[in-house]
């Protein structure tokens, strides 16, 4: 008997899969525990749709990232930190600060988990940050730490 499969099982398969089940295990554990429909053609069809729409939906979060990031790498974002006598810096810029500047500055949301530091921003001057918006897109964003 064929089986799609509603959820990822782990001896069977994934989302989305068809898989062949014997009839009594498709009967008395799959269909009644709700992983899995049996493969009609109708929901064979449904799943061609939620498929086709599912690729529809990743290909615009792609082409909104590919937007940002062309957006964000031609910014600089200020940061001000407090510094002591001679300047030196009190702390480090955190991404934290980083994606609270882009909002205040530029007025885009960015997740402070996408923001990756190569190093830690303790002292002043212009640093490249990579903001990774997209598991295929990255940006980079320059970021000047000054003064406050």
């Amino acid at each position: 008997m064929k089986i799609i499969l509603l959820q990822d099982e782990k001896k069977l398969g994934k989302k989305g899969d068809v898989i062949e089940a014997s009839e009594g295990y498709a009967r008395n554990y799959i269909l009644p525990k709700k992983i899995g429909v049996e493969a009609t053609p109708k929901n064979m069809n449904d799943l061609k749709l939620q498929k086709a729409n599912e690729e529809k939906k990743a290909k615009e979060l792609l082409e909104q990232a590919q937007a940002m990031a062309k957006d964000l790498e031609t910014k600089q974002i200020v940061v001000k930190i407090k510094a002591g006598e001679g300047g030196k810096v009190f702390g480090s810029v955190s991404t934290k600060e980083i994606a609270a500047a882009v909002k205040e500055q530029y007025g885009i949301e960015i997740d402070k988990k996408k923001i990756q530091l190569a190093e830690n921003l303790k002292n002043f001057g212009t640093y490249e940050v990579v903001l990774k918006l997209h598991p295929a897109v990255a940006a980079k964003l320059s970021v000047k730490v000054t003064e406050e």
